[in-house]
């Protein structure tokens, strides 16, 4: 069974976040592009869709991995628990700014305003940190520091 659940786990981190970093990296420089273009502004349209979709998809690597980390019995371990703090960092980054942002770009370019730089440099900030807290993760859960796999 735990086999089953770490596949589970595994490919939903890959299905469901996965899109989610790379939707996500692609907005600021989209949005930069799309001006009054209205084609462009469907991209970004697309992309805020795919990143609020497969966010909510995601929900399901943190429930596979609880129920994994249970069934091998590593619930109280560090490599673990620093996983489960980083993953619940990247989601609140995610929650809190990065969707949202996308969002206010979104209505700006709907409106015709003028995009500020600084708006998706700011962006681009938020997602990277959301990107790089997730490779932390995915680190952590390949070399699980302490481990006696070996790896």
């Amino acid at each position: 069974m735990t086999k089953v659940l770490l596949i589970l786990h595994v490919l939903a981190a890959i299905v469901a976040v996965g899109p989610v970093t790379v939707a996500a990296s692609m907005v600021p420089p989209a949005v930069r592009r799309a001006g009054t273009d209205t084609a462009a502004v469907s991209t970004v349209r697309l992309l805020h869709r795919i990143c609020r979709i497969y966010s909510g998809i995601g929900i399901a690597v943190p429930a596979f991995g609880f129920a994994t980390a249970g069934a091998m019995g590593v619930l109280g371990s560090g490599w673990l628990i620093a996983s489960i703090v980083l993953t619940t960092a990247a989601a609140g980054l995610l929650i809190a700014f990065v969707l949202p942002r996308q969002e206010e770009l979104l209505g700006q370019l709907d409106a015709q305003q003028t995009i500020e730089r600084s708006s998706t440099v700011q962006l681009a900030m938020f997602t990277g940190l959301f990107n790089l807290l997730w490779a932390t993760v995915t680190v952590l859960m390949i070399v699980r520091p302490g481990s006696t796999t070996g790896a």
